[in-house]
């Protein structure tokens, strides 16, 4: 689901240019957003803090832990080489959020960027349309694997992956916005003052796109971490035996009857930054739709 299906695209119209900041961080202080926030922060924090709080190194094998149940030493349990699962949860952190914080602001500025050409040039325009059509007809693990025939499986598929999935939604509700603003009175006016196409995009367009962008953002961050965990899970992603949540829990698939809390530790983890994220985008969505109201 993008910003631009939930209707995130209308102009914000000629505010000042520090309310829309002050809105934002308002949104994220409160109810939904600051349960996303709180839920997103727990976790980047125990990735980041990962080699600090985990009881053991992610690929050291225990003596006599051949797939012990959850206790006090072992929070999920141990897995079937006699590894910590905790200790492979916290680290397997680290490649969702490499994920997000790579592949997502490179597909929002790519998409953008595109948006913004296609919105100005008619060739441009049917040109990037067809080539988005071809980018949404194969569904992402499809493109994953497709890419990993190619590259061989690692975090390079799974980021071009994402980068290609976004590259599609930014750039649509960047064009369609822009296209919006371009038709508000004060634009025509301004254009028709002698104002440059580049003039008008930096002083109208970006400012009133902005808010809407930042929605997707959190909306792409969470499908980001869905589409690794989905492709660590089917091995085309981080080669083990380095940890991911998506690679800990396709072990864990074999072992349900024995440690349930193998599969359930890295499930919850990412639960938690997928609906973190969904919480963020909602609260920023409705600060935008009320107009400051709570969410």
């Amino acid at each position: 689901m993008s910003a631009l299906e939930l209707g995130t695209s209308e102009p914000l119209g000629d505010a000042e240019p520090d309310q829309g900041p002050r809105a934002r961080r308002g949104a994220l202080l409160r109810g939904r957003g600051l349960a996303g926030l709180s839920l997103v922060g727990v976790v980047v924090l125990a990735g980041l803090l990962a080699p600090l709080i985990a009881p053991y190194s992610p690929q050291e094998q225990l003596p006599d832990a051949n797939l012990l149940g959850a206790s006090a030493g072992h929070l999920f349990g141990t897995d079937e080489v006699n590894r910590d699962v905790f200790s492979r949860v916290l680290h397997g952190i680290r490649a969702d959020l490499l994920v997000c914080l790579i592949a997502v602001p490179c597909g929002a500025v790519l998409g953008g960027l595109l948006g913004l050409v296609a919105s100005q040039y008619g060739p441009a325009d049917v040109a990037a349309q067809r080539a988005f059509d071809i980018i949404l007809a194969f569904p992402p693990i499809i493109l994953g694997i497709g890419i990993a025939a190619v590259t061989g499986v690692g975090m390079l598929p799974v980021i071009c992956v994402v980068i290609g999935t976004e590259l599609p939604i930014f750039g649509r509700l960047v064009r369609t916005a822009t296209l919006k603003v371009r038709e508000l009175p004060y634009v025509d006016a301004a254009e028709s003052m002698g104002a440059t196409r580049a003039w008008v995009l930096r002083k109208h367009v970006v400012p009133n796109i902005l808010d809407a962008v930042i929605v997707q953002l959190a909306l792409s961050a969470s499908m980001a971490v869905f589409i690794s965990s989905a492709m660590n899970f089917i091995g085309i992603g981080v080669r083990p035996p380095s940890p991911s949540l998506g690679g800990v829990l396709a072990d864990a698939m074999a072992q349900l009857g024995t440690n349930d809390m193998y599969a359930i530790g890295p499930l919850l983890v990412i639960v938690m930054l997928v609906l973190g994220f969904q919480l963020i985008a909602q609260a920023l969505l409705a600060e935008r739709r009320h107009g400051g109201g709570a969410p």
